[in-house]
């Protein structure tokens, strides 16, 4: 087992106050909005997977040259959605707050987990970590700050707008290892400690899944003369991961490790109402940090009650990235630079 990473880390977290009977309201969970949500964001998914594998069926000779760009069009809205069908949506039902009932948040992340090939069991594990020790060196390895990325080359952009083979390869090589019970990596060994014989059994059984029951349905789909469902289902979240990225890299990029503040460390942004559909609203991700238990359709109403106390957010994708690429720049031209939040209640002298 690696050592790098320490176990029960005590933090004092500070959470901006709000009236205990409002953040019981806002703790409710609502199956009407949970399956509204659900429904609409993977009946979308299987809608463009059909359109797709459609368009594709009906090309020929005759009508190739406006088809096809309408296919393309098609598959790069399709592939679009593919990266919030993972841990996006996984994340949300593993946080038990989709649904009333925890059965159905298990079903459905079960689901969205096979459909986008997601370790759910490791994430499981990680991700408590995440919230307990957020931004935390010495405990948190889903997050380590500074996070880095280079947009210079070309495969950064061919996996951002179109499809990435190697990144494919490295996604179902993951899986054949985990189903071998080869599990590498400081976090992962932490997080799967070989000492959890149940845990490495449910993780290697659920690897197993994933390869036999795509390949199954893979080979179905070729049986019945819909082999093109291969491109759009089996691997159709492997693609287009623009948006998924311009959404994603914002909760944590350019903020402060090692505090015990949200504020400092996690990073909200408001949106127009399609990535914030595409993304279940956490786009308010410092909210969802400080009170994980409020479901994701209440985060706007959060937000509001705790505004006064919190960082103004950047609106829209254009203005938040435009914040990101600046401190980007800064701490490329000094690696000591430090990004600190304009706080009404806390100051840079403070960090």
């Amino acid at each position: 087992m690696s050592t790098q990473f320490q176990r029960e880390a005590k933090i004092s977290w500070y959470r901006s106050p709000i009236d205990a009977r409002v953040l019981a309201e806002l703790m409710e969970r609502d199956d009407f909005k949970g399956w509204r949500q659900t429904i609409l964001h993977l009946g979308l998914f299987f809608l463009t997977c059909g359109i797709s594998a459609y368009i594709w069926g009906e090309i020929d000779q005759s009508n190739w040259i406006w088809m096809s760009p309408l296919l393309i069009v098609v598959l790069f809205i399709h592939g679009t959605m593919g990266p919030f069908m993972g841990l996006v949506a996984v994340h949300e039902l593993q946080h038990r707050t989709v649904f009333r009932q925890k059965s159905l948040n298990e079903c459905f992340e079960v689901i969205y987990a096979f459909i986008s090939w997601s370790d759910y069991i490791w994430y499981q594990q990680s991700h408590a970590i995440h919230h307990r020790a957020t931004c935390h060196r010495r405990y948190d390895g889903e997050v380590q700050l500074p996070l880095k990325f280079s947009y210079k080359r070309w495969r950064f952009w061919l996996g951002m707008l179109a499809w990435n083979p190697a990144e494919t390869w490295a996604r179902i090589k993951l899986v054949w290892n985990h189903a071998n019970g080869r599990v590498g990596g400081n976090w992962y060994e932490f997080v799967l400690p070989d000492n959890d014989a149940r845990l490495r059994l449910r993780h290697r059984r659920w690897a197993r899944i994933l390869l036999t029951g795509h390949m199954g349905l893979a080979a179905l789909f070729i049986l019945i003369g819909e082999p093109f469902l291969i491109v759009v289902f089996t691997f159709g979240t492997f693609y287009c991961r623009w948006l998924g990225f311009l959404c994603g890299l914002p909760q944590h990029y350019g903020l402060n490790s090692n505090e015990p503040d949200f504020r400092v460390n996690t990073r909200t942004f408001t949106c127009s109402w399609l990535p914030a559909f595409y993304y279940w609203n956490m786009q308010y991700h410092l909210e969802h940090h400080m009170y994980p238990a409020v479901p994701f359709h209440n985060l706007p109403k959060l937000r509001e009650a705790i505004a006064l106390d919190l960082p103004i957010a950047k609106h829209g994708l254009y203005q938040t990235w435009k914040e990101i690429l600046s401190i980007r720049k800064n701490i490329l031209a000094d690696p000591t630079y430090k990004f600190v939040p304009e706080i009404p209640s806390i100051n840079s002298e403070q960090l």
